[in-house]
C-alpha cells in the first residue's frame, strides 16, 4: 500500500510517498519551510501545497511535534500556542480532502524503527529517541506502542530545567560542545532512562543520528544502543505506516 507520510517539524515540513510493506520511499522527498508563526491555518495550508505537488489522493499519516490524543493536540511546547486543544486531525482531513491519521512525531519515528529497523521483533521494552531541537521519545512493549511518552521533559537529578534543554542536539550546538562533552550529557540522560525503564534496546534517531560514529562510542550503558536505520526519513515512514494501519482497520475497508 502506497501512502503519503508527512513529518511536521519546527523548521521544515517533509513528505513523501511510502510503500508501507517495505518502508521504502517511492517518490521524491519534498520539504517546505514551516511557516512562522506556525499557527494551524498556516501549517495546514503549507501541507496542502505539499499534497498538491505530489498529486496525491488517499490516506495521509502526519507526525506532529506534540502530544496527540484522538486527533486533538494536547501540548504546545515546541509549536505555536494556537495548537493547544486544537482538533488538528479533523481540520487537516477537511482541508486536504483526505483521511488523515495524526500522531506524535517521535511515535511516528518509533513505528518506523519497530516496523523496519533494529526494533523489529525485539521483545521487551524498546525505547526510540529523536535527538534534535528537543528530545522526542517512543516506548514499545513487545512491539506495541505506548503513545505520547514525553521523556524529553523529565528533570534529571541536580538540574533545574528539563532533560532536553541539557542533552538535546540543540544544546550541543548552542553551547558549542565537543562530541565527547555532549555524549557525556547524553549518557547521563540515557543512564537515568535505563534506571527507570530497564529497556532491552535504545534506538537513537533524528538528524544527528547520521553522525552516530561521533558520539555513540562514548556512551557507557548496560543497554544496547544503536542508530536508527531510517535516519531522518523515519518520521515520514512511520506516519505512513500509521495511516495504512488505520485505513486497513476502518469500517469502509472491512466492507
Amino acid at each position: 500500500m502506497i501512502v503519503l507520510g508527512i513529518d511536521v517539524g519546527g523548521s521544515g515540513i517533509k513528505g513523501a510517498l511510502v510503500e508501507t510493506t517495505t518502508g521504502e520511499l517511492v517518490s521524491q522527498r519534498l520539504r517546505i519551510d514551516t511557516p512562522q508563526p506556525s499557527i494551524p491555518t498556516a501549517v495546514i495550508e503549507a501541507m496542502k501545497s505539499l499534497v498538491k505537488k505530489l498529486d496525491y489522493h488517499g490516506p495521509i499519516g502526519v507526525g506532529f511535534p506534540a502530544i496527540v490524543d484522538q486527533g486533538v493536540v494536547r501540548s504546545a511546547a515546541n509549536v505555536a500556542r494556537e495548537w493547544l486543544d486544537y482538533p488538528a486531525q479533523e481540520a487537516m482531513s477537511a482541508a486536504l480532502g483526505c483521511e488523515v491519521t495524526l500522531l506524535n512525531d517521535a511515535d511516528a519515528a518509533g513505528l518506523a524503527a519497530i516496523s523496519f529497523g533494529y526494533g523489529r521483533d525485539r521483545p521487551g521494552v524498546v525505547l526510540v529517541f529523536t535527538l534534535g531541537t528537543g528530545i522526542g521519545s517512543a516506548l514499545f512493549l513487545d512491539g506495541r506502542l505506548v503513545p505520547n511518552l514525553e521523556l524529553g521533559h523529565l528533570y534529571l537529578p541536580g538540574h533545574e530545567r528539563d532533560a532536553e534543554y541539557y542533552a538535546a542536539d540543540s544544546a550541543r550546538k548552542r553551547e558549542k560542545l565537543s562530541w565527547a562533552e555532549w555524549a557525556g550529557r547524553l549518557n547521563q540522560y540515557l543512564g537515568y532512562i535505563e534506571f527507570l525503564f530497564s529497556p532491552s534496546l535504545i534506538i537513537l534517531g533524528g538528524g544527528v543520528s547520521k553522525k552516530h560514529d561521533e558520539f555513540i562510542p562514548y556512551l557507557n550503558l548496560r543497554t544496547e544502543v544503536v542508530p536508527a536505520k531510517l535516519r531522518n526519513e523515519a518520521g515520514i515512514v512511520g506516519a505512513a505506516v500509521a495511516a495504512a494501519t488505520a485505513a486497513a482497520s476502518s469500517p469502509a475497508s472491512a466492507g
